[in-house]
This record gives structure tokens, C-alpha cells and sequence, in this order.
């Protein structure tokens, strides 16, 4: 990868912590880590794209939900206290519905910083229907760029 595309990715992120700067990024390689600590229980995954983009591919076991004007749709009844790790396709979206659920009272909230354009660049798995498959939505031609 060239030194731009990475320039343009801490950008991004940075960005990203300046406009929510109370949601706790969580790096890919973080999540990738807890996910294969056997010792440590799994956070609840939620994929915050649109239903198309989550059909296509998201991260075993994510489910998928999204912030509307009335709420936030499809959140699986959890603890406050258990840990949440939001995402969608660089971070944005999945930022706002980690500073959502932080409002609700949410405790242990982590937005997985460059999401899963990120996670897919770095070669990391994705589902559909529970089998691995080797695509990701571009969302449109704009952030298609980003993978």
C-alpha cells in the first residue's frame, strides 16, 4: 500500500475522533485479538450499514442494526455493562450509534476504527450466512476508493 493511502486513512480517523470524541476507538487488530482470546467473553458486534451492505458481508456473529430518528432499530437485548463493538464501512456511521448507545447508557461502548474497510484490507475474514466470502459493499463509488 502506498504512503498516500495510509495518509489518507489516519485522516479519516482522526476526523472521525474529532467529531466523537467520547466514543473509544477500538483497532482492528484489537478486535482481532479479543476475538481469538478464548479467555475473554466476545462483545456483542453490531453492523451499522444498511441491510443491503450487512446481506453482502459483515464480521461472524455482527448483527446488524441502524440509528434512525426514532432510535436505534434492532438492538439485541444486552447489559449495560456488556461490551459493544459498533462498525460499518470506515467508521462514521458506526460512530454515531456508538455515541447513541453511550447517551442510552451503554458502559463498555468501542467503535472499530477504519471498520471494515479496514478489516477487510488487512486481509481479515468476512460472512455471509455464516460461510467466509471475499467481498464487502463498496457503500457507493466515492468510499469504494477506501478498499
Amino acid at each position: 500500500m502506498s504512503i498516500c493511502y495510509h495518509w489518507k486513512w489516519k485522516l479519516l480517523k482522526g476526523m472521525i475522533r474529532l467529531q466523537f470524541p467520547q466514543v473509544t476507538p477500538l483497532s482492528t487488530a484489537e478486535l482481532a485479538a479479543w476475538l481469538a482470546d478464548e479467555d475473554r467473553p466476545n462483545p456483542l458486534l453490531l453492523d451499522t450499514r444498511s441491510p443491503l451492505e450487512y446481506a453482502i458481508s459483515h464480521l461472524k456473529q455482527a448483527h446488524w442494526t441502524v440509528s434512525t430518528s426514532q432510535g436505534i432499530i434492532n438492538l439485541p437485548p444486552v447489559s449495560r455493562v456488556t461490551p459493544i463493538v459498533t462498525y460499518c464501512s470506515v467508521g462514521y456511521r458506526s460512530a454515531r450509534v456508538a455515541e447513541q448507545l453511550q447517551e442510552m447508557g451503554y458502559e463498555q461502548v468501542f467503535n472499530l476504527e477504519g471498520s471494515l474497510f479496514a478489516w477487510f484490507s488487512e486481509d481479515r475474514p468476512v460472512y455471509q450466512e455464516g460461510q467466509p466470502v471475499s467481498q464487502i459493499h463498496p457503500y457507493n463509488r466515492f468510499w469504494a476508493i477506501w478498499l
